[in-house]
């Protein structure tokens, strides 16, 4: 809330240089906004009594949404990278694999490990979950099993994450 908008009876004032003014009507704490050429505003509408500042409204914005950006800049992002398995997958493809799965926690992705069955395979979920057991097992050094192997319709998934 700027200016007129403020409706309180009362206010806590800081000036423009960041000093504390005192509690004061919002009338007069506006005037005195008016006489520094600046707009009042209210940036902690909680407080009690409100706490109100004489600033450049345009300049405030400007700086929030400069430090805003700059926290979004600062962020990572986490991406989940598949890798999909066959129960009946060779030595040298799962190696090919893992060295992929080892690629992406490197990169600081999770890796969501799919087993996928079809047609009779289904009938053998249960004796393919050593499949995954053996992948995590492969990459114990630089990853954590972060959920367990679990069956979701045709298929198992697991989730590695990267180790602290």
């Amino acid at each position: 809330m700027i200016n007129e908008q403020i409706r309180d009876r009362e206010v806590r004032l800081i000036g423009p240089d960041g000093a504390q003014l005192g509690i004061m009507s919002a009338k007069e704490a506006m005037f005195k906004a008016q006489e520094a050429g600046l707009d009042l505003v209210k940036i902690a509408p909680q407080a009690k009594p409100p706490v109100c500042k004489i600033i450049d409204y345009g300049k405030y914005r400007y700086e929030l949404a400069r430090k805003e950006k700059e926290a979004k800049k600062k962020q990572k992002t986490i991406d989940v990278k598949e890798v999909r398995l066959s129960p009946n997958i060779d030595t040298n493809d799962l190696m090919t694999k893992v060295n992929a799965a080892k690629k992406f926690l490197s990169k600081g992705d999770r890796v969501k490990v799919t087993l996928r069955f079809r047609g009779r395979e289904m009938a053998h979920m249960s004796a393919s979950k050593h499949v995954l057991d053996d992948f995590a097992d492969m990459l114990k050094e630089v990853a954590n099993v972060e959920k367990a192997p679990k069956v979701e319709g045709r298929s198992m998934t697991m989730f590695l994450a990267q180790k602290k």
